[in-house]
């Protein structure tokens, strides 16, 4: 039931960090930005952005903020 529940809670954060970044072109987050914005911790923070890193939604800067990977990307 508690997995469930924490799944639920991710999926719900990772719609919602997508429809920040969907209208807010442009949109530049820290990972200290990320978690305030979301109200996380900082691990779980993290994990969200990597995983939407990972998935090819965001993309790190060289400083290490978060972005928009441009949709017109192609690997």
């Amino acid at each position: 039931m508690l997995s469930q529940l924490v799944a639920q809670s991710s999926d719900y954060v990772l719609c919602r960090i997508r429809a920040e970044y969907g209208e807010m072109p442009g949109l530049k987050l820290t990972p200290a930005q990320a978690q305030r914005l979301l109200g996380l911790d900082p691990e779980s923070c993290d994990g969200l952005m990597a995983g939407l890193v990972t998935s090819g939604f965001l993309a790190r800067t060289r400083d290490g903020a978060f972005v928009r990977r441009d949709p017109s990307f192609v690997r």
